[in-house]
């Protein structure tokens, strides 16, 4: 009759299989996988062996179905051992798991045990046949002891070695199918002590799972004569393995739940320490003066980054005057410092990080591996100090780097941990820091120019202006002295005082020549300019001045829009202008209160002229004709049309034009026409 000890097991394993199967399923783990078939063979191999009786196996009754039921308990074992130490070797272009050539001759040798020989011992080449498929799995053990995975290689070889050479003691003395259930139960032995060495925690998924392999392994006592024939201790023991399968379940199903219970928390640590990184780097108050109180602020970067990051070293690297220097550093000796400056000199601006040229530090990263090697000269100090690599988060405009952040040395994610590899959630805080320091430097440059040109612009606007006032009584001042001149009656004293006024006069008149020409742009700066490019930064500087004063900004580009013929810095003036008095129009004390203030800023084409539009939702203009006439009074109840006077110089100037225009039933535009290039 059917072996009525193991039905709860078999019942308890196949409540638990499903179990399994939801965790691969939820999870998407193959080590989840590989214990979801394990156990399934392993059930398998129970409903063979367990559901029939033992003496129609003793009679020699169902050879094949007692192959198949020690086959599957064979695969099931070999998975268990292949998740905990998936261990390949190559194999031509192949790689090919240890666990394969290991398992596949232990099917066979069952087969040919249990179906072909029915158990007993065969001679003559039959024998060499199965002793041959146990030397191929033993080698192959041996192989797989001296790769260190999991467990020490000494450790790996030595239970190889042992439980090998006691399972060919078991063949010659108690026969074949003996010899691989002692194989079987040496799997869970070693499964067992993969176990402890994997997870390296004491925690109750792991004490059970080295319980229950470790009891599923006592089988092989069996084969005891005096165990097997004291039912007084057989009896107990049978049902100490058939519970350790049910334990050993449980142990790994709580030892997936443990492992993913380890990966949300370290994933919600990873995520507060990124936070926190974040908000260090945002309290970060960047100077946007000028360009080189920005550049003298690296050191104070770089400590930040240094003290809050996964690194112990950081070094800031910009772009001026033609060449990379070292703008500040952190947690790295003024001589690597000092060296890391003289190797910044020898970079060529052009191609330096270009996209592809150098391998990404992970994957979905921006931070590039570095190597410094074909900027390093002989004896460079850098090699002594061991720091030929780094990597390095680029700050990318359009068409160069300006700079870059480079790191090295890095730490452990958590204390007490050994080494962690590099994740992108490590280097996504230092890359949005990056990104906000190439475009406040890139907004601080921009700004710096548009206030030196702004500067000269006003001063070409007075040059204009006192030339125009100056030139009217200087011409009647000459016209007179030229009539006193002429006439004959007057003494040489007279004269001479008269020439002495004409001499002043004309050199007066050359002094406002000068002046005038200080006052018109040269045209030989004109250039196609990209108005989307343009546009862009502008609406980059003036973002963050837009939200913090709560007004709505939009920007719509046409598409293919063309390159215009002016000059860059002028024409960016004059945009600024013309923003600044869109923001003083939505704020001005005659704007209405509930209506929300917004700007368009917006370009497009029309037959061969670009036209860009400043809109904004503030009060119009008292008179469009007369928008751009200077001195006229104010324009938008606030300030007055000096800023637009200017803009529509700079549009003359450079062979366009700048008109007004009011909306119903309230807002204002102003259009700036330029060519096409």
């Amino acid at each position: 009759m059917p072996d009525y000890y193991h039905a709860p097991a078999l019942v308890l394993t196949a409540l638990l299989l499903p179990a399994f199967g939801y965790l691969y399923l939820r999870f998407r783990d193959v080590r989840t996988l590989l214990w979801f078939v394990g156990f399934f063979f392993a059930l398998v191999a129970m409903v063979l062996l367990y559901t029939t009786s033992p003496r129609d196996f003793s009679a020699g009754m169902y050879p094949w179905v007692q192959a198949a039921g020690e086959s599957s308990f064979q695969i099931s074992s070999a998975l268990f051992l292949g998740s905990l130490s998936p261990v390949t070797f190559r194999l031509g272009r192949l790689r090919v798991l240890y666990v394969i050539p290991y398992t596949v001759p232990l099917v066979v040798y069952a087969i040919f045990s249990y179906g072909v020989f029915h158990g007993a011992m065969p001679h003559g080449r039959w024998l060499l046949l199965l002793l041959g498929l146990g030397s191929i799995s033993y080698a192959t053990a041996l192989l797989w002891g001296l790769v260190k995975h999991t467990l020490p290689r000494g450790l790996g070889v030595l239970f190889s070695s042992t439980l090998g050479g006691l399972a060919f003691w078991v063949f010659f003395k108690l026969g074949p199918p003996r010899a691989l259930n002692f194989v079987q139960s040496a799997n869970l032995v070693m499964t067992a002590l993969l176990v402890s060495f994997v997870f390296r925690r004491f925690s109750p998924g792991v004490a059970l799972s080295v319980m229950g392999f470790l009891a599923w392994s006592l089988s092989a006592l069996q084969m005891v004569p005096s165990i097997a024939h004291d039912a007084a201790l057989d009896v107990p023991l049978l049902r100490v393995v058939v519970m350790g399968k049910v334990v050993a379940a449980m142990g790994m199903i709580l030892l997936a739940l443990e492992d993913e219970l380890a990966l949300n928390k370290a994933a919600r640590e990873r995520e507060r320490r990124v936070r926190r990184e974040l908000e260090a780097y945002t309290k970060l108050i960047l100077t946007r003066r000028r360009v080189e109180d920005f550049d003298r602020q690296g050191t104070e970067i770089c400590e930040t980054v240094v003290t809050h990051s996964r690194f112990s070293q950081a070094a800031l690297l910009l772009h001026s005057a033609g060449r990379y220097r070292v703008a500040g550093f952190a947690g790295m000796g003024a001589a690597t410092a000092k060296a890391l400056d003289e190797l910044a000199r020898r970079i060529p601006p052009t191609g330096f990080l270009a996209p592809g040229l150098a391998p990404p530090a992970v994957e979905q990263s921006q931070t590039m591996l570095l190597d410094l090697t074909p900027w390093l000269s002989p004896g460079d100090d850098l090699k002594h100090l061991g720091l030929t690599s780094v990597l390095a988060v680029p700050m990318m405009n359009r068409s160069e780097t300006e700079g870059a952040l480079l790191l090295a040395g890095m730490r452990a994610a958590r204390a007490g941990r050994g080494e962690e590899p590099l994740r992108p959630d490590d280097l996504l805080p230092i890359e949005m820091l990056t990104a906000r320091l190439q475009s406040t430097r890139n907004q601080t440059m921009l700004f710096e120019k548009l206030v030196d040109s702004e500067k000269f612009g006003h001063l070409g606007q007075l040059a204009a202006s006192v030339t125009q006032q100056l030139n009217s009584p200087l011409t009647v001042i000459l016209g007179y002295a030229s009539l006193l001149d002429e006439t004959a009656t007057l003494d040489p004293q007279d004269r001479k005082g008269v020439e002495s006024i004409l001499i002043e006069a004309r050199h007066m008149r050359s002094t406002l020549e000068s002046l005038s020409r200080i006052a018109r742009p040269n045209s030989d700066e004109l250039a196609a300019v990209s108005v989307s490019e343009l546009l862009a930064d502008m609406e980059e500087l003036h973002r963050a001045e837009l939200l913090q004063r709560s007004i709505e900004f939009r920007l719509n580009i046409a598409p293919a829009l063309p390159r215009v013929l002016c000059s860059a810095q002028q024409l960016r003036q004059a945009v600024r202008q013309c923003l600044q008095f869109a923001i003083e129009a939505v704020e001005s004390p005659a704007a209405a209160p509930d209506e929300p203030k917004t700007i368009r800023l917006e370009a497009a084409c029309e037959d061969s002229l670009v036209q860009i539009l400043v809109a904004h939702s503030g009060p119009g203009f008292l008179n469009p004709e007369r928008a751009f006439d200077p001195y006229v009074g104010p324009q938008n109840g606030k300030g007055s049309s000096m800023g637009l006077s200017l803009c529509a110089t700079i549009l003359r100037d450079n062979n366009g034009r700048a008109s007004a225009v009011n909306f119903e039933p309230r807002g204002a535009a102003i259009i700036l026409e330029l060519q096409a290039a």
